[in-house]
């Protein structure tokens, strides 16, 4: 008996709670390829258009740097999928996928996808809770890279001005010569914009019942720790989650964010992002939770439970 192409690895795809009917539709739906070994497949950055399933093979997703360097992710091998990220947020691709051997992939399009979607409905959840363990993957691997830069040798004062001084220059060289240049600084949320809120505060109008905590940040640590009662609306997956967050009798309450670490402040591009969408009392708490903790408020800790 042949294989079903959707089951080469039984247990591992997400594609496994098609219907039978589903999974003969997307046998006949896509297209196949045969990549060679260290092929790079798609780059950060690039759109995403393309849903891609293993067959058979291996792929190496990592990130890369301004400087170059690189940090792996995760190996992806037989019924695992990638590039429903780019697909369901309408971002660009945030990482590099490259076959480490020769893979043979099934290809899905976005119309295609999308079609898939809206006949199985409770597959954007399993999708959403996947890449929520993507993130929460990624931000520790991150975070152990920021722990090893921390221990390397430190430049000098004048060697780190120097070179934010070379780059300024550069970067002001470059946008006077070209009228589509970028900006040397980062993007940052205007903070000057959002409120914070102590935790004190912040536990009084939880008493009055018209307050939402929103946890922003990757679902595995809200999973460790989080403020009870509060929701989890990861910033990645915000766009996909916010409807369905703030339903139309929430959306006048007041909202408190919370939610980062060394790397990452989830909490103030979490709260700068629902002002845009109109939400109009966002607040960022103060010292986030280890400050709700430190005070005593009641929280819901997975270590302590063990």
């Amino acid at each position: 008996m042949a294989q079903d192409p959707t089951q080469a690895s039984p247990g591992t795809s997400v594609l496994d709670q098609l219907p039978q009917d589903k999974r003969n539709e997307l046998t006949r739906a896509v297209t196949h390829q045969v990549v060679a070994p260290h092929t790079i497949i798609f780059r950060q950055g690039d759109p995403g258009d393309l849903f891609y399933l293993i067959q058979s093979g291996k792929v190496r997703v990592f990130r890369k740097d301004a400087g170059g360097l690189e940090t792996d992710l995760s190996v992806l091998g037989p019924g695992r999928s990638f590039g429903e990220m780019a697909l369901l947020t309408g971002e660009a691709r945030s990482a590099n996928v490259e076959t480490i051997e020769e893979t043979r992939l099934m290809v899905l399009s976005r119309e295609q996808f999308e079609h898939i979607l809206k006949d199985v409905p409770g597959l954007t959840l399993s999708f959403v809770k996947q890449m929520s363990g993507w993130l929460l993957r990624d931000e520790l691997v991150i975070e152990k890279e920021a722990q090893l830069q921390r221990q390397a040798p430190r430049l000098s004062p004048f060697d780190f001005v120097l070179l934010i001084g070379v780059s300024l220059i550069i970067a002001f060289l470059f946008n006077g010569s070209n009228p589509n240049g970028i900006s040397p600084l980062p993007s940052l949320p205007d903070r000057k914009a959002i409120s914070t809120i102590s935790p004190a505060d912040a536990m009084e109008n939880l008493k009055k019942g018209d307050t939402v905590v929103v946890d922003a940040g990757p679902e595995g640590f809200y999973q460790r720790k989080h403020i009870r009662g509060a929701v989890n609306v990861p910033l990645a997956l915000s766009d996909i989650l916010y409807e369905v967050t703030f339903q139309d009798d929430q959306k006048g309450k007041k909202v408190i964010v919370y939610g980062g670490t060394f790397s990452k402040r989830y909490d103030w591009e979490l709260a700068s992002k629902l002002l845009r969408k109109g939400l109009k009392d966002v607040r960022v708490l103060e010292g986030g939770i280890s400050a709700w903790v430190k005070a005593g408020y009641p929280a819901d800790i997975w270590e302590e439970k063990k």
